[in-house]
């Protein structure tokens, strides 16, 4: 009979909570990666997998966990916690080597109240339609953060990143978009979620196009940037230091 894996979110934030039942093997690892990608891509906290009903059928089946840590681990660099987990669950997990910053707790009701007591990254989020006056709403939301969090030294390359981002979803993906700007460990964060799984790639324009070179912009002006596909979609982020 064949392994099966169930994912399912039960909350999303501040605090994202997966509960992850079933066996997992190298069968079942792509669905546990597409499920924490999914749950990452909103930007949480933190993010807790509920694993007291996962049982690690095959230790290769884990790569599939460590591999999604590693992707994530410059966007959003979210601390995952692993709750619940069996002394073999657990001793499968703590071989991996790329494993090792996850953290452990005996259940998710106790973590969850510990973690909801702790402040709050500042943050903002907004859905957009595909429009062109996007662009011109972010650019007043970024501008109005970076005030607020007394970070207007990096309004300006906050506003022309996020205005890049913005229109690549309004020029090629044509779809929704969820827009979140952040500060989280002194870097403003600002990512773009969107509904088509084309992969965005920086142009090769002439000289004398007159466009093109927007992803070109947006690796120049910041610190790291990159995308995170998920199942309906993909997230394209970049995080802007102090240095810039």
């Amino acid at each position: 009979m064949p392994s099966q894996l169930v994912c399912r979110p039960e909350r999303e934030l501040p605090v994202a909570v997966l509960r992850i039942t079933g066996t997992l093997d190298p069968v079942t690892g792509d669905a546990l990666q597409q499920a924490v990608r999914r749950s990452l891509a909103t930007d949480p906290a933190r993010l807790l997998l509920d694993v007291t009903g996962l049982h690690v059928g095959d230790p290769l089946g884990v790569s599939s966990l460590s591999a999604v840590v590693c992707q994530t681990a410059e966007w959003p660099d979210v601390p995952i916690v692993l709750c619940g987990a069996s002394r073999a669950t657990r001793a499968a997990i703590e071989a991996t080597p790329e494993c090792a910053q996850l953290e452990y707790a005996t259940n998710c009701d106790v973590a969850l109240a510990g973690f909801l007591t702790e402040p709050e990254p500042p943050q903002v989020r907004v859905r957009l339609r595909p429009v062109p006056d996007a662009c011109r709403q972010v650019r007043q939301m970024v501008t109005q953060a970076c005030e607020a969090w007394h970070r207007s030294d990096l309004a300006g390359t906050a506003a022309l990143v996020a205005t890049e981002l913005v229109a690549n979803v309004v020029r090629h993906a044509h779809t929704t978009m969820e827009f979140t700007f952040g500060l989280r460990n002194g870097r403003l964060s600002i990512s773009v979620r969107d509904g088509s799984r084309r992969m965005p790639k920086p142009a090769d324009p002439g000289l004398a196009s007159p466009g093109g070179r927007g992803l070109w912009l947006v690796r120049d002006l910041t610190e790291a940037w990159g995308v995170l596909p998920v199942s309906d979609g993909k997230v394209v982020w970049s995080q802007i230091g102090a240095a810039i």
